[in-house]
């Protein structure tokens, strides 16, 4: 018969990797979703989170998290050592932390999409450090340790609508709002779109995201016997299915056309707004926290751009605004403590002060890591930098080659056919000359 340690182990660790592959998903989506010249530089930022941010949280971060408690605001041991921990479930040190460092990846890769296309790249490797090491993992502890001060108080978060997604959220407005905006995109009191350079890539994205959720919220039970975890599963799914329908029939009904980004969101919005109550919640409600989340990140962006905070990809709406959201409206229906499962308003009330205080520490936290980061390597690229392409820049590649294939020659046919609709076969008669091969 297999222990359960066994059978725990490999569900973690499973889990865990499909977290972990998430990272893929934010890479496509910030690609698609941003110019060609910065498709590099998104891509990079993410291999920033895996390495930087891994190192920066096993070494620190995961002490002040999960370390022996101070006041109930911060861990004091495990640095270092972050494998010592005790668990109260039949797990090995080891899968915990593994799983651990996939939520905390994920809170830096929130990030990364709001700043794209114009911060200074060795900025991103300290801001990444510094959320990992110090902003994330503090006020995860008020949380999700035991004798943390908000956990004290009753606080829920089953895998991190607040913990992750609201603290990422909050850091993410501040820093984009303290970097600016990229060129051109506020003028005159009008918001200029700019182009997305692969739409199929984004979406592509969002299916590797929606995918590694499953392990984001059923492998938050750490426990592969978990009597909730198909429960946890269902629930996922549906929101999330109700984030990109509310979405994509407000767009269609609204402005005529379906939004495939505002679609996209509207699914990983659903995925952020169920992730802390996906455990104690039924499925209709699922749906309907979905639905809601789906339509408040059309809200959301909108008011962002008012704000005028530069935000490429939908960060700041998708994940701080439906990672307070999702954290409410677990007060609202969690099925026993709930307001409308007749449980009163206490739970309400603590969900409500831990969204504000998160708020504020990720807020606050973002602003202070952004004046660092400006006073030591600079926060924002050069407007010649920028104006050529992140990739260039500071990676000396670009995302796509095709052009460079073509000798001078093919290029002036291409440019020429380009430019005047007349292909060279039609116009090699007229001009007398012999071109095409």
């Amino acid at each position: 018969m297999v222990e359960a340690i066994h059978l725990n182990t490999i569900w973690v660790v499973l889990a865990a990797a499909m977290v972990l592959f998430m990272e893929g998903g934010f890479s496509l989506l910030e690609a698609g979703l941003v110019r060609t010249k910065n498709a590099v530089n998104v891509t990079m930022k993410i291999f920033v989170d895996l390495t930087i941010g891994t190192l920066a949280f096993w070494a620190i971060g995961f002490g002040f998290m999960f370390g022996d408690d101070k006041g109930g605001f911060i861990g004091t041991s495990l640095f270092g050592s972050p494998e010592k921990i005790q668990l109260a479930i039949d797990l090995p040190a080891a899968a915990y932390v593994l799983f651990q460092l996939g939520f905390a990846i994920a809170c830096i890769s929130i990030v990364s999409g709001a700043v794209a296309e114009r911060m200074n790249f060795k900025a991103y490797v300290l801001i990444a450090a510094f959320i990992t090491m110090i902003l994330y993992p503090i006020s995860g502890h008020w949380v999700w340790n035991s004798d943390g001060w908000l956990a004290q108080m009753g606080m829920k978060d089953f895998a991190g609508s607040a913990v992750i997604h609201l603290l990422g959220g909050s850091a993410a407005l501040a820093i984009a709002w303290i970097l600016g905006p990229r060129k051109g995109r506020y003028t005159d009191g009008s918001v200029n779109v700019f182009a997305p350079s692969n739409i199929p890539l984004a979406s592509a994205g969002v299916f590797v995201l929606w995918f590694g959720w499953f392990g984001f919220n059923a492998g938050s039970t750490l426990n592969a016997g978990d009597a909730m975890l198909s429960a946890i599963a269902l629930n996922t799914m549906l929101a999330a299915a109700a984030g990109g329908a509310s979405s994509m029939l407000f767009t269609m009904f609204k402005f005529g056309k379906t939004d495939p980004s505002m679609v996209m969101n509207g699914a990983l919005s659903g995925l952020v707004a169920i992730t802390a109550g996906c455990a104690y919640v039924n499925q209709w409600q699922s749906v309907l926290i979905g639905a809601v989340a789906g339509l408040i990140v059309i809200g959301a962006t909108l008011f962002i751009d008012r704000l005028k905070v530069d935000d490429p990809v939908g960060a700041v709406a998708v994940h701080g605004f439906n990672g307070a959201f999702g954290t409410i409206a677990l007060g609202l229906f969690d099925g026993e403590a709930g307001l409308f499962s007749g449980g009163g308003a206490s739970l309400l009330a603590t969900q409500s002060l831990g969204v504000l205080v998160i708020l504020v520490w990720g807020f606050a936290g973002g602003i202070a890591i952004a004046y660092i980061a400006k006073a030591t390597v600079g926060l924002r690229a050069s407007v010649e930098e920028e104006e050529e392409g992140l990739d260039m820049a500071y990676h000396g590649i670009p995302a796509y080659n095709e052009l460079d294939r073509f000798s001078e020659t093919a290029k002036a046919m291409y440019d020429f056919e380009a430019t005047t609709g007349v292909t060279i076969k039609q116009a090699e008669p007229l001009a007398g000359i012999k071109l095409s091969k």
